[in-house]
């Protein structure tokens, strides 16, 4: 079961992110376009695992898409050519075996109820990517925020690259990539960065040791 019922989840996201979808999708474009895309073949089917709002999955190109998550809100933010997946993440997913080509996950495993559901999301995934494909998941790094880690009434499980990446490898994925410290910590309680500023410190990682405060994880089923 989910830490948050559906309506806790509709009331927190709109109050946290509401007033900022159109800085958020901007950033995302510029996220998927200019980083994530390499991971992300045009023939893919790709799976945004806790969509939220569908700023990721609306810029991906990709040959199918779905989304999943438990906010009863998320299906009026998503783009018509995305299948939308209501439901819990721990229980046995909608997809058959070996059927994704990328998992995609981003400030989400922390708002699992604990670390039982977060093995049993691991494991669902491992069982819906083909054999070579990928999960990227980015999510605040523990290591490296302290008491603001808590500051969010919905964060739940602490998790750091490390711990993260143990999970993984313990269910047989190999890692591609493993950055500790990658995007600053979170876009809803900040100005909005300029566009050109994004793209310079997404091509230039010598600054994320000294900005970033999420993880960033790339494993291969």
């Amino acid at each position: 079961m989910p830490a948050n019922d559906q309506a806790d989840l509709s009331r927190i996201y709109a109050q946290r992110f509401s007033s900022q979808l159109a800085y958020r999708n901007r950033v995302w474009r510029i996220l998927v376009g200019d980083f994530f895309s390499k991971y992300i073949p045009e023939n893919a089917s790709v799976l945004d695992l806790g969509c939220g709002y569908g700023e990721f999955r609306n810029h991906v190109r990709a040959a199918s898409k779905f989304g999943m998550d438990l906010n009863p809100d998320t299906p009026a933010h998503l783009n018509p050519d995305v299948k939308f997946l209501y439901q819990d993440c721990a229980q046995r997913w909608e997809i058959p075996d070996h059927s994704l080509d990328v998992v995609f996950t981003s400030n989400f495993f922390e708002h699992l109820p604990d670390k039982t559901s977060l093995g049993k999301t691991l494991d669902e995934t491992r069982r819906c990517l083909k054999p070579g494909d990928c999960l990227i998941a980015i999510g605040p790094n523990i290591k490296h925020l302290a008491e603001a880690y808590w500051d969010f009434w919905d964060h739940h499980v602490a998790l750091s690259d490390s711990s993260l990446k143990e999970a993984l490898e313990t269910r047989g994925f190999t890692t591609e990539a493993c950055f500790g410290r990658f995007l600053p910590y979170t876009m809803s309680r900040k100005r909005p960065i300029p566009d050109l500023f994004i793209k310079a410190y997404l091509k230039m990682p010598v600054f994320w040791p000294f900005f970033g405060k999420q993880f960033l994880v790339v494993v291969r089923a």
